[in-house]
């Protein structure tokens, strides 16, 4: 298995766990925010991603896209590390339902953007 599709292999996975992360904190929230469902949409499209990878002469298109949407995802959740920190803590935070989904969003896309990056600097 080459580092391309070890990338994609790895965008199928935690592309998963974004998923389960956006599906859990929409249904421990009682449905309240439909935004709670951000990591399951980043999720969905970088599993996708992920898939294209690993079957196409399309990878380096498909780990770059990958790369994209954890930089996103990590962008898009920064505003919520002061509550991560917090709740990591012990200090009180307005949602935990909110801090876990961003700090989730935050730690698995930096994992992406580090591989995508090992990835990119072999090629």
């Amino acid at each position: 298995m080459d580092t391309a599709e070890t990338t994609s292999t790895l965008g199928i996975v935690l592309g998963a766990v974004l998923v389960v992360v956006g599906i859990a904190a929409y249904v421990v929230s009682d449905f309240a925010s439909i935004t709670a469902l951000i990591p399951a949409v980043f999720g969905v499209i970088i599993a996708g991603l992920g898939v294209v990878g690993r079957q196409t002469e399309r990878r380096r298109l498909a780990v770059i896209g990958i790369g994209v949407l954890a930089l996103l995802g990590v962008v898009g959740s920064a505003r919520g590390i002061s509550d991560v920190i917090a709740l990591l803590t012990g200090g009180a935070v307005d949602s935990t339902v909110a801090a876990v989904a961003q700090g989730s969003m935050i730690l698995i896309g930096l994992i992406l953007l580090f591989a995508v990056g090992r990835e990119l600097g072999r090629t």
